[in-house]
Protein backbone atom coordinates (compact mmCIF):
# COMPACT_ATOMS: atom_id res chain seq x y z
CA UNK A 1 0.00 0.00 0.00
CA UNK A 2 0.98 3.20 -0.94
CA UNK A 3 2.64 5.66 1.45
CA UNK A 4 1.27 9.62 2.54
CA UNK A 5 2.93 12.30 2.86
CA UNK A 6 0.90 15.60 4.61
CA UNK A 7 3.20 18.86 3.95
CA UNK A 8 1.69 22.41 5.09
CA UNK A 9 3.34 25.15 3.28
CA UNK A 10 3.40 22.79 0.41
CA UNK A 11 3.10 26.01 -2.62
CA UNK A 12 6.54 27.24 -2.79
CA UNK A 13 10.07 27.17 -1.13
CA UNK A 14 11.55 23.87 1.17
CA UNK A 15 7.73 22.53 0.75
CA UNK A 16 6.90 22.25 -2.68
CA UNK A 17 10.63 21.09 -3.31
CA UNK A 18 9.78 18.51 -0.06
CA UNK A 19 6.55 17.76 -2.26
CA UNK A 20 8.66 16.82 -5.58
CA UNK A 21 10.87 14.73 -3.72
CA UNK A 22 8.25 12.32 -1.89
CA UNK A 23 6.44 12.44 -5.15
CA UNK A 24 9.23 10.89 -6.66
CA UNK A 25 9.72 8.65 -4.44
CA UNK A 26 6.21 7.23 -5.06
CA UNK A 27 4.11 8.82 -1.92
CA UNK A 28 0.63 10.29 -2.31
CA UNK A 29 0.57 13.77 -1.18
CA UNK A 30 -1.47 15.58 0.81
CA UNK A 31 -1.03 19.38 0.23
CA UNK A 32 -1.54 22.32 2.19
CA UNK A 33 -0.95 26.12 1.85
CA UNK A 34 -3.42 28.90 1.27
CA UNK A 35 -3.17 29.44 -1.96
CA UNK A 36 -5.84 26.71 -3.78
CA UNK A 37 -4.65 27.71 -7.82
CA UNK A 38 -1.45 27.18 -7.13
CA UNK A 39 -1.36 24.03 -5.01
CA UNK A 40 -3.65 22.40 -7.93
CA UNK A 41 -1.62 23.25 -10.38
CA UNK A 42 1.36 21.75 -8.39
CA UNK A 43 -1.10 18.60 -8.10
CA UNK A 44 -1.37 18.38 -11.83
CA UNK A 45 2.39 18.62 -12.33
CA UNK A 46 2.91 16.17 -10.03
CA UNK A 47 0.63 13.42 -10.72
CA UNK A 48 1.70 13.79 -14.57
CA UNK A 49 5.23 13.10 -13.61
CA UNK A 50 5.18 10.38 -10.81
CA UNK A 51 1.52 8.73 -11.63
CA UNK A 52 0.54 9.70 -7.77
CA UNK A 53 -2.42 10.98 -5.96
CA UNK A 54 -2.83 14.49 -4.92
CA UNK A 55 -4.78 16.17 -2.29
CA UNK A 56 -4.97 19.39 -1.92
CA UNK A 57 -6.27 21.37 1.06
CA UNK A 58 -6.45 25.28 0.67
CA UNK A 59 -6.20 26.21 4.62
CA UNK A 60 -4.69 29.01 6.17
CA UNK A 61 -2.85 27.03 9.16
CA UNK A 62 -2.41 29.49 11.38
CA UNK A 63 -5.88 29.99 11.96
CA UNK A 64 -5.89 27.78 15.20
CA UNK A 65 -9.71 25.51 13.90
CA UNK A 66 -7.27 24.65 10.58
CA UNK A 67 -5.62 21.54 12.24
CA UNK A 68 -8.41 20.04 13.36
CA UNK A 69 -10.49 20.76 9.98
CA UNK A 70 -7.72 18.85 8.13
CA UNK A 71 -7.14 15.96 10.29
CA UNK A 72 -11.22 15.55 10.76
CA UNK A 73 -11.31 16.13 6.35
CA UNK A 74 -8.68 13.17 5.96
CA UNK A 75 -10.38 10.88 8.30
CA UNK A 76 -13.27 11.18 6.65
CA UNK A 77 -11.89 10.31 3.61
CA UNK A 78 -10.02 7.74 4.44
CA UNK A 79 -6.40 8.83 3.88
CA UNK A 80 -3.92 7.70 6.77
CA UNK A 81 -0.82 10.27 7.20
CA UNK A 82 2.63 8.26 7.37
CA UNK A 83 4.54 11.33 7.38
CA UNK A 84 3.63 14.68 8.68
CA UNK A 85 5.63 17.40 7.07
CA UNK A 86 5.25 20.53 9.52
CA UNK A 87 6.85 22.96 6.85
CA UNK A 88 4.54 26.25 6.89
CA UNK A 89 6.20 28.91 8.70
CA UNK A 90 7.39 32.69 8.25
CA UNK A 91 9.41 35.65 10.11
CA UNK A 92 9.40 39.49 10.33
CA UNK A 93 12.19 41.46 10.63
CA UNK A 94 12.87 44.67 12.67
CA UNK A 95 13.03 46.02 16.48
CA UNK A 96 10.82 44.40 18.53
CA UNK A 97 9.30 47.77 19.32
CA UNK A 98 8.62 48.92 15.78
CA UNK A 99 6.88 45.51 14.72
CA UNK A 100 3.25 45.07 14.44
CA UNK A 101 2.21 42.43 17.13
CA UNK A 102 -0.79 40.87 14.65
CA UNK A 103 1.92 40.30 12.42
CA UNK A 104 4.03 38.22 15.43
CA UNK A 105 0.48 36.70 16.58
CA UNK A 106 -0.27 34.82 13.17
CA UNK A 107 3.90 33.82 13.25
CA UNK A 108 3.15 32.15 16.66
CA UNK A 109 0.13 30.51 15.63
CA UNK A 110 1.77 29.66 12.61
CA UNK A 111 5.56 28.40 13.87
CA UNK A 112 4.42 26.75 17.09
CA UNK A 113 0.75 26.36 17.65
CA UNK A 114 -0.42 25.00 14.55
CA UNK A 115 2.96 22.99 14.27
CA UNK A 116 2.15 21.24 17.77
CA UNK A 117 -1.72 20.84 16.88
CA UNK A 118 -0.87 18.72 13.70
CA UNK A 119 1.80 16.80 15.56
CA UNK A 120 -1.13 15.90 18.39
CA UNK A 121 -3.58 15.02 16.10
CA UNK A 122 -1.63 12.64 13.86
CA UNK A 123 1.18 11.13 15.99
CA UNK A 124 -2.03 9.39 18.18
CA UNK A 125 -2.75 6.94 14.69
CA UNK A 126 1.24 6.69 13.97
CA UNK A 127 1.83 5.01 17.47
CA UNK A 128 -1.24 3.09 16.78
CA UNK A 129 0.21 2.15 13.76
CA UNK A 130 3.76 1.21 15.40
CA UNK A 131 4.55 3.72 12.46
CA UNK A 132 5.37 7.11 10.81
CA UNK A 133 7.97 10.03 10.61
CA UNK A 134 7.38 13.90 11.50
CA UNK A 135 9.56 16.56 9.96
CA UNK A 136 9.32 19.81 11.78
CA UNK A 137 10.93 22.25 10.15
CA UNK A 138 12.80 24.29 12.50
CA UNK A 139 15.74 26.53 11.35
CA UNK A 140 19.34 27.33 12.34
CA UNK A 141 17.84 30.11 14.33
CA UNK A 142 16.63 27.70 16.87
CA UNK A 143 19.99 27.67 18.39
CA UNK A 144 20.26 31.54 19.91
CA UNK A 145 18.48 34.59 20.25
CA UNK A 146 18.10 36.66 17.75
CA UNK A 147 17.77 40.37 17.80
CA UNK A 148 16.10 42.29 15.03
CA UNK A 149 13.87 38.86 14.47
CA UNK A 150 13.35 38.54 18.26
CA UNK A 151 10.08 36.55 17.94
CA UNK A 152 10.71 34.13 14.89
CA UNK A 153 14.16 32.69 16.71
CA UNK A 154 11.92 32.30 19.44
CA UNK A 155 9.54 29.89 17.72
CA UNK A 156 11.77 27.92 15.94
CA UNK A 157 13.70 27.79 19.50
CA UNK A 158 10.50 25.87 20.13
CA UNK A 159 10.61 23.73 17.32
CA UNK A 160 13.74 22.17 17.98
CA UNK A 161 13.02 21.98 21.53
CA UNK A 162 9.68 20.32 21.12
CA UNK A 163 10.89 18.18 18.55
CA UNK A 164 14.02 16.67 20.49
CA UNK A 165 11.90 16.13 23.66
CA UNK A 166 8.91 13.97 21.74
CA UNK A 167 11.57 12.41 19.75
CA UNK A 168 12.99 10.81 23.00
CA UNK A 169 9.66 10.14 23.74
CA UNK A 170 8.28 8.28 21.11
CA UNK A 171 11.66 5.85 21.08
CA UNK A 172 10.64 2.05 20.42
CA UNK A 173 6.84 3.08 18.79
CA UNK A 174 8.00 2.96 15.55
CA UNK A 175 7.37 6.45 15.19
CA UNK A 176 10.26 9.35 14.37
CA UNK A 177 11.06 13.15 14.70
CA UNK A 178 13.34 15.37 12.54
CA UNK A 179 14.12 18.77 13.60
CA UNK A 180 15.12 20.17 9.83
CA UNK A 181 17.34 23.35 10.71
CA UNK A 182 18.23 25.08 7.77
CA UNK A 183 20.41 27.85 7.61
CA UNK A 184 18.96 31.23 5.23
CA UNK A 185 17.73 29.65 1.96
CA UNK A 186 17.11 30.83 -1.49
CA UNK A 187 12.83 30.38 -1.21
CA UNK A 188 10.17 33.39 -1.03
CA UNK A 189 11.02 33.62 3.30
CA UNK A 190 13.50 36.62 2.65
CA UNK A 191 10.88 38.70 0.61
CA UNK A 192 8.43 37.66 3.40
CA UNK A 193 10.30 39.10 6.51
CA UNK A 194 11.32 42.08 4.61
CA UNK A 195 15.03 41.14 5.10
CA UNK A 196 16.48 40.97 1.85
CA UNK A 197 18.98 43.99 2.82
CA UNK A 198 20.07 42.26 6.02
CA UNK A 199 23.61 41.36 5.51
CA UNK A 200 22.42 37.39 6.67
CA UNK A 201 21.40 37.12 3.25
CA UNK A 202 22.32 40.23 1.13
CA UNK A 203 24.96 39.38 -1.40
CA UNK A 204 25.36 35.86 -0.86
CA UNK A 205 24.85 32.57 -2.26
CA UNK A 206 22.84 30.74 -0.51
CA UNK A 207 21.46 26.78 -0.66
CA UNK A 208 18.45 25.87 -3.10
CA UNK A 209 15.41 24.73 -1.51
CA UNK A 210 15.81 22.06 -3.60
CA UNK A 211 19.02 21.35 -1.87
CA UNK A 212 17.58 21.72 1.22
CA UNK A 213 14.79 19.20 0.78
CA UNK A 214 16.70 16.72 -0.83
CA UNK A 215 19.14 16.57 2.04
CA UNK A 216 15.62 16.73 4.89
CA UNK A 217 14.12 13.26 3.32
CA UNK A 218 17.63 11.52 3.28
CA UNK A 219 17.49 12.88 7.24
CA UNK A 220 14.00 12.18 8.04
CA UNK A 221 14.33 8.47 6.45
CA UNK A 222 17.59 7.82 8.57
CA UNK A 223 15.63 8.99 11.44
CA UNK A 224 18.03 11.49 12.22
CA UNK A 225 16.70 14.05 15.46
CA UNK A 226 18.37 16.89 14.81
CA UNK A 227 19.04 17.60 10.76
CA UNK A 228 21.14 20.75 10.40
CA UNK A 229 21.63 21.46 6.74
CA UNK A 230 25.17 22.63 5.41
CA UNK A 231 28.82 22.59 7.46
CA UNK A 232 29.11 25.39 7.73
CA UNK A 233 25.60 26.22 9.46
CA UNK A 234 26.25 22.70 11.62
CA UNK A 235 29.89 24.58 13.11
CA UNK A 236 27.69 27.51 13.58
CA UNK A 237 25.18 25.74 15.93
CA UNK A 238 28.05 23.92 17.79
CA UNK A 239 30.18 27.09 18.19
CA UNK A 240 27.25 29.46 20.64
CA UNK A 241 26.98 26.38 22.64
CA UNK A 242 30.78 27.31 23.76
CA UNK A 243 30.15 30.97 23.62
CA UNK A 244 29.36 33.60 26.19
CA UNK A 245 25.58 34.04 25.60
CA UNK A 246 26.57 38.38 25.66
CA UNK A 247 28.59 37.14 22.66
CA UNK A 248 26.55 35.35 20.71
CA UNK A 249 23.52 38.17 21.19
CA UNK A 250 26.14 40.48 19.73
CA UNK A 251 27.56 38.17 17.10
CA UNK A 252 23.44 37.79 15.84
CA UNK A 253 23.04 41.47 15.77
CA UNK A 254 26.13 42.36 13.27
CA UNK A 255 25.46 39.73 11.36
CA UNK A 256 21.66 40.75 11.25
CA UNK A 257 21.39 44.40 10.60
CA UNK A 258 20.86 45.99 7.02
CA UNK A 259 23.77 47.32 4.88
CA UNK A 260 23.81 50.53 3.74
Amino acid sequence: MTATALITGASSGIGYELARVFAREKYNLVLIARNEKKLQEIAVELTKAHEVQVTVLAKDVSLLVSATEIYDSLKQNGIAVDVLVNNAGFGDFGFFTETKWEKELEMINLNMTALTALTKLFVGDMVKRKSGKILNVASTASFQPGPLMAVYYATKAYVLSFSEAISNELSGTGVTVTALCPGPTESGFQAAADMKDSKLVKGKKLPTSQEVAEYAYKALMSGKVVAVHGLMNKIMAQSVRYSPRAVVRSLVRAMSERTH
